[in-house]
């Protein structure tokens, strides 16, 4: 679509939410992006190679279900909470994907990539997300009270970084307004969810025998979870509590 018919529709646009009462319909913004060209190549309606939004995700649905399937972690959850998941993915994957390059660039989307649990997907976000909730719900099982932290309590280096990552996220949302990029946003979301599964690895948490030491991380993760909801939220995708 041209420029100055989008040009056109945001004044229309700006003018219906005036008459309607919200007083920030002056500073709406129209985020053009590129082309989206798919594994197949350019998508050409004379040629017949335009794919319907619907088709596409029924696709994206269809894949996330496989994937999830072969992990073989679903076998707790009932038809209807396996459906809204596989859902849940597959519409927060195809909006990350787009979301997270340049607008100005063309990007080519591949629904099979897109869905990777591994990488800088949104897949591998939500799947982060749930993983640390996974481990609070077990922590909570086991009596654990991780609300008040010791402040003598010794940081290591990958927590010391985590909790640097955590305080620059109100930055990188003012540099994502003012650079009209929700891409800055979305890496930095993966940023966090990279540095937790990194630290989740090399880090004991439940196994850990020191009290004040096991609730301070659990406060830390518990922390990275609500950032990276709050990131993910700002991006119109939800994250699963469980999967």
């Amino acid at each position: 679509m041209k420029k100055e018919v989008w040009k056109t529709i945001l004044q229309v646009l700006k003018l219906i939410l005036k008459k309607l009462g919200f007083d920030w319909s002056d500073n709406i913004y129209h985020l053009s992006y590129g082309m989206v060209e798919l594994p197949e190549g350019k998508m050409k309606s004379r040629e017949g190679t335009v794919v319907d939004a619907d088709d596409l995700l029924e696709k994206m649905y269809n894949t996330a279900k496989e994937t999830s399937l072969e992990l073989g972690k679903l076998d707790d959850m009932s038809e209807a909470e396996q459906d809204e998941l596989f859902r849940m993915l597959s519409l927060g994957a195809l909006k990350y994907f787009i979301i997270k390059v340049d607008p100005r660039k063309t990007m080519l989307f591949d629904p099979k990539e897109s869905i990777d649990f591994n990488g800088n997907t949104g897949p591998f976000i939500q799947y982060t997300h749930a993983r640390i909730k996974s481990i609070l719900r077990k922590a909570q099982a086991q009596g654990i009270d991780w609300t008040s932290v010791s402040e003598n309590v010794e940081l290591n280096p990958k927590e010391v970084r985590i909790i640097k990552i955590l305080n620059n996220f109100p930055n990188k949302i003012a540099e994502a307004g003012e650079a009209h990029s929700p891409a800055i946003v979305a890496n930095y979301a993966y940023e966090l969810a990279k540095e937790f599964n990194q630290y989740y690895h090399d880090t004991p948490i439940l196994r850990e025998e020191n009290k004040a030491v096991l609730a301070f991380r659990l406060q830390l993760i518990e922390l990275i979870a609500r950032v990276l909801t709050k990131a993910m939220d700002i991006l119109g995708i939800k994250l699963p509590e469980r999967m």
